[in-house]
């Protein structure tokens, strides 16, 4: 199922990372709410973020698009450690609710998108 999201382009943004996408907190909100039935698809335990960790999250985007990270560990830093995903795997802080993130990253390959945004 392919929904319409409203996006916003800002050229500043995408020059300083990589022409990522840079969402308006209407689409976070709508984001948000498709990820209430979900389940997280990542833990972040004692190891904290490692190599390994932001590769099962990078594995997750490309097949979700839109996932949840819930923090074990480190919940005192969690603003600054979703933060810090975020960037590393090219993705969009969509919320952080409790002591889980949402994440959304567009699926690079345009026939596998399950959400699309308006350009």
């Amino acid at each position: 199922m392919i929904r319409n999201v409203p996006e916003i382009r800002n050229p500043d943004f995408s020059k300083k990372n990589g022409g990522l996408l840079l969402v308006k907190g209407s689409t976070k909100k709508y984001l948000r709410s498709l990820a209430h039935h979900l389940n997280p698809v990542v833990l972040i335990g004692r190891s904290g973020v490692t190599d390994q960790l932001i590769a099962a999250i990078d594995a997750a985007l490309n097949d979700h698009e839109l996932i949840k990270v819930k923090f074990n560990e480190f919940k005192a830093d969690k603003k600054e450690i979703a933060t810090e995903i975020a960037g590393a795997t090219k993705s969009e802080l969509a919320g952080l609710i409790g002591n889980i993130a949402i994440l959304y990253r567009q699926n690079p390959r345009p026939e596998l998108r399950k959400f699309k945004l308006n350009e």
